[in-house]
């Protein structure tokens, strides 16, 4: 389906990716790494009081990413390539949103002496939409520890994941608007975008579907 070995899908909370990067590693019959989001001890704290638990929520969601992209090098044998829900270089648009100028200092030392380690993707597919179809796809999903998740924080985290991808150049990049199709639950919409994947990437190319 395609040459990629190791595939990313990114995109801002609520998007799809998870739904996205599982439906794509049975498709190419890969190994599938999901971001531990739930396990995060600090996370429901840190909706309900950012300033407060900001830092820990950081610091645990940093080293639990670094330690899942030092077990890549071991997968395997028979299922070498890779699809994950996560970008390791995103860590930073979260950072620069929600810690202080101390913690961010802290931070970006640890972030500089783990990144060089952390293997770079053959593919990255970052998922766009707009604020307004997030809300509603975190609502939908009904998630505990989300609904304390204001669409301030949805619109500030969305311009800044914007942002990042249009100046990411460390791999190639598909950049998907799915704002007006469900690849989980229409078979054309996923089938359209899996084309979309299997076609050679080189730099930045953006695909915008139209529906009717």
């Amino acid at each position: 389906m395609v040459e990629a070995n190791y595939i990313v899908v990114e995109g801002v909370i609520g998007v799809g990716k998870t739904s996205l990067a599982k439906i794509l590693a049975e498709k190419i019959n890969a190994r599938v790494v999901l971001e531990e989001v739930e396990e995060n001890p600090f996370l429901e704290d840190f909706y309900r009081d950012p300033a407060r638990f900001a830092f820990q929520v950081q610091i645990f969601f940093l080293l639990s990413r670094y330690r899942q992209q030092m077990e890549f090098p071991q997968q395997d044998l028979f299922q070498q390539r890779t699809v994950s829900d996560y970008l390791f270089d995103k860590d930073k648009i979260f950072a620069y949103i929600n810690l202080n100028e101390k913690e961010l200092s802290l931070y970006e030392r640890l972030w500089s002496f783990l990144y060089k380690d952390v293997p770079r993707p053959d593919l990255v597919i970052y998922l766009q939409a707009n604020t307004e179809t997030l809300m509603h796809r975190i609502r939908e999903r009904n998630r505990s520890y989300e609904q304390n998740i204001s669409n301030e924080y949805i619109q500030r985290l969305n311009e800044a994941y914007n942002y990042f991808f249009f100046h990411y150049t460390e791999s190639p990049l598909l950049v998907v608007n799915t704002a007006k199709i469900d690849f989980v639950h229409n078979p054309d919409d996923l089938e359209d975008l899996l084309e979309q994947i299997r076609r050679p990437h080189l730099g930045t190319r953006y695909y915008v579907p139209m529906r009717e």
